[in-house]
Parts: structure tokens; C-alpha cells; sequence
């Protein structure tokens, strides 16, 4: 395998994704980035962001209304789409990692993983005179 060349551009894109907690489309990584890099072109943030999602730099987010999002927290966790606004909230909970066994007794094959998508509404889209103290700024707790 080649060796991969260094690109200021791409380790910028991939610093603006592990600083957010946004969940970014690919267009807000290019107007952010574009603040510092001013002629880089959408298409070189979308090579480097799929570039980083194949090395494992990356989550790609597939939210179900056409949009992708990326992810700089690459360790397993999970995501809530608010049906409100469209915002994506990670979710702070225990793994579900039991429901890969419950899927293999279910499937004449391997199951490798799972990707699981909640979908609700956020504190401000479900009232503000709704108190949730289990909601943090960009998070979401859960316990199991």
C-alpha cells in the first residue's frame, strides 16, 4: 500500500469534526474549513471526508432524510435524529451489544455489528417549559 500524503486541508476537516459535537453535512465541513482554507473546493472536502470514514477517522451518518452527517467520535455510541428540527444528539447509553446475539439466532449467517438511529425530538423542539435533566448540551443520556 502506498504511503498516504499529508494534506493540511484534510487535517483541518478532520480537527473541525473531533471539535464539534454537530454532526456536521458535508457543506457545513466546507464553511467551516473554507475560514481557513478559503479556496478549497467541495469536492476535495467530500474525497477527504470519505477518505476519512474508509481509515476509520470518521463516522458517515445516514439519517434517513436523504442527508449524510459525519461523526469525529469514532468509538461506538449511538444517535438520536430529532424529528423537529433534524439535529443529530449522541446518545450517552450503554452498548445494545446483546441484540447482535438475539440477530445471529434470527439470521443463517455471520452478524458483524449493528447501527442503530432513535428518533425523537430535542429539548427545545419538544417545549421549552418541558424540564428533561437528562439532556446535556449535544447529549442525550439514557441508561439501560
Amino acid at each position: 500500500m502506498a504511503a498516504v500524503k499529508h494534506s493540511k486541508q484534510r487535517q483541518s476537516i478532520k480537527e473541525y469534526l473531533m471539535s464539534t459535537k454537530e454532526h456536521p453535512t458535508a457543506d457545513m465541513v466546507y464553511t467551516q474549513v473554507r475560514k481557513l482554507y478559503p479556496n478549497i473546493s467541495l469536492g476535495t472536502v467530500y474525497r477527504n471526508l470519505n477518505f476519512l470514514v474508509e481509515q476509520g477517522d470518521a463516522m458517515r451518518l445516514t439519517c434517513g432524510d436523504g442527508s449524510e452527517r459525519y461523526d469525529g467520535t469514532t468509538t461506538p455510541h449511538y444517535h438520536l435524529v430529532c424529528s423537529g428540527c433534524g439535529r443529530v444528539l449522541d446518545l450517552l447509553m450503554d452498548p445494545l451489544d446483546h441484540i447482535n446475539t438475539l440477530a445471529a439466532a434470527c439470521f443463517d449467517g455471520t452478524v458483524e455489528g449493528h447501527t442503530v438511529l432513535f428518533r425523537g425530538q430535542c429539548r427545545e423542539c419538544a417545549g421549552a417549559s418541558r424540564q428533561y435533566p437528562e439532556f446535556q448540551e449535544g447529549f442525550a443520556h439514557i441508561t439501560t
